[in-house]
């Protein structure tokens, strides 16, 4: 297989309604293992037009070149209430996909 897959997680902001399913919010990510560029993504927002459109902004992104564009990207295209956390989620799946990297190279060295 030459894809793996990542999740990162945040909070969500509260009065939100996917907060009364998940106490987080995760954005989870099928990443080509070669690239870093992620092929599909999802997360946790409460309707499939949100989670649908998330994808859409992440998509063909890699995370070889940082992670400050794609999340540039979200700010500025997805507005709804919980755009901090889907920054801070993919953030942090940003810093899970640093480490497996440091942790494959120490392994191939």
């Amino acid at each position: 297989m030459n894809t793996i897959f990542i999740a990162g997680h945040a909070r969500l902001p509260s009065g939100m309604a996917a907060q009364s399913i998940y106490e987080t919010l995760t954005i989870t990510a099928e990443i080509d293992k070669k690239y870093g560029v992620i092929v599909a993504a999802g997360c946790t927002l409460a309707t499939d037009h949100g989670k649908s459109f998330v994808q859409q902004l992440l998509r063909g992104h890699s995370l070889q070149d940082g992670i400050d564009k794609p999340v540039e990207i979200l700010k500025s295209h997805y507005l709804g209430k919980a755009g901090n956390a889907l920054a801070s989620a993919l953030k942090d799946l940003y810093k899970q996909y640093v480490v497996l990297c440091e942790n494959t190279s120490e392994r191939t060295s």
